[in-house]
């Protein structure tokens, strides 16, 4: 063994960081990427936002409708399709409304918030939404307590999280506090127990079962409301494993008592503070919007994605005028300003082909629905295209499609598949659907097992097990057999 130094030429692919930066702006979402172009529109003087909002759509909206012209020539033979951009479908000949002079921006949950603009009517009559905290401090201010007892009850309030649970340790509000002489526990326990006994009835519980217990002090008939305390404060578990016969043979009752005490428990709030503030808005806005145009699927780009960016020319066209060596730092400013309005366009031209591949490959899916999906991998789309796999990856992260069906991830036409018994596969998509429609369908005096889902779907030559099916019905939201059955009684 011997130590020895050798030379070797080796070559291997380096991302330059401008390469690495647009990696990653290809795989953030549309708002963060907006977020992103504002702010080198913030520090950029070569970069301004549009003064109005025509002007900027006029201008962000020739790429896509270039790209969108360029997608329908390539998708369609049809050649009056060519000049669709020219010549707008009637109403007629769309089955949908017109998309593309709408903002597609959808909000999943909304709430109403109190609007401090005067202009318009319509704010003015939104409800103010008051906060866990907000109501629980009224609640505390009609009360006839001294100012030390106010403070601490207060303190437990200000120390509740969302859902109205108290995660902190109660010698924590000593030093908050700060009272001379200092608080003592059975002072905090009091405190604790006159924000218990505020509404929304549950607050101020350290823990689900003591919640649990808290709403059950309610419960006007003693024998249900102490069968119901027995198996929130021991048999939690077993409630949760809806195991009713084991339940009722440790508590010495019948299954039917036992059976009715759960389905009060199960009526009962674990969160009683999500019923008050508004919650944060989750938007969806989505990249591109599918239409049917006659007998085509055509894609195109969203106009309210884009950010409303754009080059300086007058501050661009001075700088190469006067241009020497000591303005070195507004060269660079000059660079990165062309270097992101091309990674703009580049962005979402890589976007609308992607959207334009999978509508192409899935097209069975937009005309008959989920049980027509068929398996659909990255490299197909990758190879189609031209494009590496992480880059498809990346172009289908958090972006999103509207669709006359509703709006999806691109991710959510990928997967696998599945082998049939003919010899061909099956996309997971479409076996979710068959179980949909199979328990929809099913009798209110025969409801369907999981393990008679999976036998129906082999003899229709799908070949799927019972722990399959299970994770199929539990990603749609739906109750086992029993349960289902017993929703009847």
């Amino acid at each position: 063994m011997t130590l020895a130094l050798r030379r070797e030429l080796r070559q291997q692919h380096a991302l330059t960081p401008r390469l690495q930066r647009a990696v990653q702006l290809l795989q953030l979402s549309s708002l963060e990427f907006a977020d992103e172009v504002r702010a080198l529109a913030s520090t950029n003087p070569f970069l301004e936002e549009a003064e109005t909002d025509e002007e900027a759509t006029t201008a962000a909206s020739l790429p896509s409708q270039e790209a969108a012209a360029r997608a329908v020539k390539e998708t369609s033979s049809d050649p009056s399709l060519e000049s669709i951009e020219q010549e707008p479908p009637r109403n007629d000949e769309m089955d949908g409304p017109d998309l593309q002079a709408e903002a597609w921006t959808m909000e999943v949950s909304s709430t109403g918030r109190r609007s401090d603009d005067a202009e318009g009517e319509f704010t003015d009559m939104l409800p103010c939404v008051r906060s866990l905290r907000e109501h629980l401090h009224g609640q505390l201010d009609v009360l006839t307590l001294t100012e030390r007892d106010r403070i601490l009850a207060k303190a437990v309030v200000e120390s509740l999280d969302d859902d109205g649970y108290l995660r902190t340790d109660l010698t924590e509000l000593v030093d908050v506090v700060g009272f001379d002489p200092p608080a003592g526990e059975d002072e905090l326990r009091v405190a604790l127990r006159r924000v218990q006994a505020l509404e929304p009835a549950g607050v101020g519980a350290r823990s689900v079962s003591e919640c649990l217990l808290l709403q059950l002090a309610h419960v006007e008939c003693p024998i249900r409301g102490g069968l119901a305390r027995r198996i929130v404060t021991d048999h939690l578990q077993d409630l949760v494993a809806r195991d009713v016969s084991a339940m009722a043979a440790q508590l010495g009752c019948s299954p039917d008592d036992a059976d009715q005490a759960c389905a009060h428990i199960r009526r009962l709030d674990p969160h009683p503070g999500w019923a008050y503030g508004a919650p944060a808005s989750r938007f969806i806005t989505p990249d591109v919007v599918v239409r049917r145009v006659r007998d085509r699927w055509v894609v195109r780009l969203n106009p309210a994605i884009v950010p409303k960016v754009r080059m300086n020319q007058v501050y661009a066209q001075l700088f190469q005028r006067h241009r020497d060596s000591s303005h070195a730092e507004l060269a660079a400013h000059l660079q990165e300003a062309k270097w992101t309005m091309r990674t703009v366009e580049q962005r979402f031209m890589t976007i609308l082909d992607v959207a334009d591949a999978i509508v192409r490959k899935q097209h069975l899916f937009f005309d008959f629905g989920p049980m027509a999906m068929k398996p659909l991998g990255l490299r197909e789309i990758a190879t189609e295209l031209g494009l590496h796999e992480s880059t498809v990856s990346r172009v289908t992260n958090n972006k999103f499609m509207a669709t006359p069906s509703g709006v999806f991830e691109l991710k959510y036409f990928f997967s696998r598949g599945m082998k049939t018994a003919g010899g061909g596969h099956c996309s997971p998509t479409a076996i979710r659907g068959l179980v949909k429609e199979m328990i929809e369908n099913e009798l209110e005096t025969d409801r369907l097992s999981d393990a008679e889902i999976a036998r129906r779907l082999a003899r229709q030559g799908l070949v799927v097990a019972r722990r399959t099916v299970t994770k199929y019905r539990q990603a749609l939201r739906l109750e086992t057999a029993e349960v289902r059955a017993r929703s009847l009684i």
